[in-house]
């Protein structure tokens, strides 16, 4: 089975589909699972739209190669700095 990525505006558009024409009904019409729509239903209940929104793949290409780009600069200070340390020791 395909996995099936939901906007926001479908989100909604299904949970107000479901209190007309019912929550069986939707889910064939949909075909979305019981479970992601009961998921979606509780997140809606309690956090509101930004409860459904998008949340993967939030980071870009560039944050997460400039992130990745940090870590290894900051091992590469942190190795100098001992380097240096032991030199002072010496």
């Amino acid at each position: 089975m395909k996995y099936k990525k939901w906007t926001l505006e479908q989100k909604l558009e299904i949970l107000a589909s479901s209190e007309a024409i019912g929550i069986v009904e939707t889910c064939r019409k949909y075909s979305v699972s019981t479970c992601t729509f009961y998921s979606w239903k509780k997140k809606y209940e309690l956090k509101g739209e930004s409860g459904l929104k998008v949340t993967y793949d939030i980071k870009s290409k560039e944050l997460k190669a400039t992130e990745e780009e940090n870590r290894v600069l900051r091992n590469l200070l942190s190795d100098r700095e001992i380097e240096l340390e032991v030199q002072r020791e010496l």
